[in-house]
């Protein structure tokens, strides 16, 4: 067991729905276990800064069901530096901070793993990204909301692509994961779903746009952004291959960050914030708190940021089984 006077909670990255649910687990179980708690604005450049309020049961009430971040987030390139590590760590000297509760992505866990190389300092991180790429757990805080966000909106899309017989790309996020376009385009019965992890997918989308001018059925091409260079660069290059289609690409953007948090969003986020306070006391640092088989799980926060999360195979079979789809590699 380890005495943690004061802790210290930031939000960095990409946001996510259920990271207002995170920081309220967080702070209520430190509370409940004789913790001041420190929220840090900003990410780590507030952490340099020293932009830093405190907080309470009562403060973080009424924010489970909001979506963003209460104590807001940015990328913060000084940060990856010597120099700003070193500011940083004045602040949390200044500040008496016994340990620190970060909530993000792979670029959040790879700042906190700076940090504790480089001055062994107690850290704990939560995994909160709509992409669900973080190595080390099977689910990530925004995940859930995200994939319904893009259900919902696509349904839409398709009804109009219907009532027109149109064929739709549509992009969402996922630079260099597919886990968003895949598990979304398997809901939505997207006839094809392209994902980073597989390169060179234009002779599968030409070969079923062929069959598709016989069959004259409207159709639905779910795009995860960092394919082919995206949906708009992809629907340029069938325009001038088939010209006789009717094209339409819809991004949808930040829209997928955005909303209240669904409640398997906050059920998880809850869960995390308390396993992470609790890891704390019993002198687990260095660790990132996720699931494994459904339970609570720790890895170790340098594995999580060396390692590369892959898509389940069980689904890439499943989506090939009901639909068009090109496989990974």
């Amino acid at each position: 067991m380890t005495t943690i006077k004061r802790l210290g909670v930031l939000t960095s990255g990409g946001d996510a729905p259920g990271m207002n649910a995170a920081i309220r687990a967080v702070t209520r179980t430190a509370v409940n276990n004789n913790m001041e708690v420190l929220g840090i604005i900003g990410g780590y450049q507030g952490l340099i800064d020293d932009n830093i309020i405190p907080l309470d049961s009562y403060s973080v009430r009424g924010i489970i069901q909001r979506g963003g971040t209460m104590l807001l987030s940015a990328r913060c390139a000084i940060f990856k530096t010597e120099e700003g590590l070193a500011k940083a760590m004045q602040t949390i000297r200044k500040r008496q901070m016994d340990a620190l509760v970060v909530i993000g992505g792979d670029g959040t866990f790879r700042g906190a793993n700076d940090l504790i190389q480089h001055y062994h300092f107690p850290v704990i991180g939560i995994p909160g990204t709509i992409d669900n790429d973080i190595y080390g757990t099977e689910y990530t805080i925004g995940y859930d909301t995200c994939l319904n966000t893009v259900v919902d909106a696509v349904d839409k899309i398709r009804d109009t692509g219907s009532s027109h017989n149109r064929i739709f790309f549509v992009e969402v996020m996922g630079h260099e994961s597919g886990f968003v376009a895949m598990n979304s385009g398997m809901a939505c019965g997207a006839e094809i779903i392209m994902v980073p992890e597989q390169k060179n997918q234009m002779e599968k989308v030409r070969s079923f746009l062929a069959e598709r001018a016989r069959l004259n059925k409207s159709s639905m091409i779910m795009v995860a952004e960092g394919v082919e260079g995206g949906a708009m660069a992809i629907a340029e290059k069938v325009k001038q291959e088939f010209p006789q289609f009717d094209i339409r690409v819809s991004v949808l953007g930040y829209i997928q960050r955005g909303g209240s948090p669904s409640s398997k969003d906050r059920i998880a986020a809850s869960e995390l914030g308390v396993a992470a306070v609790n890891a704390l006391i019993e002198g687990k640092y260095g660790m990132m708190v996720g699931y494994e088989r459904n339970c609570i799980h720790l890895e170790p926060l340098e594995k999580a940021v060396k390692m590369h999360k892959h898509i389940n195979a069980d689904i890439i079979k499943v989506a090939e089984s009901i639909g068009t789809f090109t496989p990974l590699d």
